[in-house]
């Protein structure tokens, strides 16, 4: 194995380091982003809910909706309620709707919660918006995906939305700015552990 020279190394690095502040220099332009969480792994929210305190850190208004979580307490949840003058959080949901038997119910649950989401996203002063498992609300029909895709395209040039869930539709994919799937590699819950306060929520 050659170790490289010292001064060669420093050179390489000075220059990697123009080339990148090039890059980023080349960058200038700032608009709200639609942010989309999915995949079968851990962390869609969990991350969303991060953003938020960072949005929060930075002075922003932040709301959130929560389509599918609604009838327990959560970490995050309690967290962002300390910040009320800058965070309104929403629980909207009936908890996991592919268990129930009143689709009546849950389209009404999503419609309501939908209809909490445009006025977030409509309002000027409200920069982060979080749709909470939107995805899944999409999956089973509960909203019109073209209504929704709509809403988000002609939201505010400054408004950034962040859309978590599993299986996001193809259509929601291609409208997005970013895109992180979270991959699951490992779970305990495999192994008997059950959800736990502080990791789960």
């Amino acid at each position: 194995m050659t170790t490289e020279d010292p001064a060669r190394h420093a050179e390489k690095m000075k220059a990697r380091k123009a080339h990148q502040d090039k890059i980023v220099s080349e960058r200038q332009s700032e608009k709200g982003l639609l942010i989309v969480h999915t995949g079968k792994g851990k962390g869609k929210s969990t991350a969303a809910f991060g953003m938020a305190m960072r949005a929060i850190a930075h002075g922003m208004k932040v709301g959130v909706v929560q389509f599918i979580k609604g009838p327990w307490e959560s970490g995050e949840r309690d967290l962002l309620r300390r910040f009320p003058d800058q965070v309104e959080v929403h629980a909207m949901g009936e908890g996991f709707t592919w268990e129930t038997q009143d689709r009546e119910r849950d389209v009404k649950a999503a419609r309501e919660a939908w209809e909490m989401s445009k006025r977030f996203i409509d309002d000027p002063d409200v920069k982060l918006v979080i749709l909470d498992e939107l995805n899944i609300v999409l999956r089973y029909d509960y909203l019109d995906l073209q209504e929704v895709l709509a809403a988000l395209k002609n939201r505010p040039a400054d408004c950034h939305v962040v859309v978590t869930g599993r299986n996001a539709k193809d259509e929601m994919i291609e409208l997005a700015d970013l895109v992180t799937e979270m991959t699951q590699v490992k779970h305990p819950f495999r192994d008997g552990v059950k959800a736990q306060a502080g990791i789960e929520f």
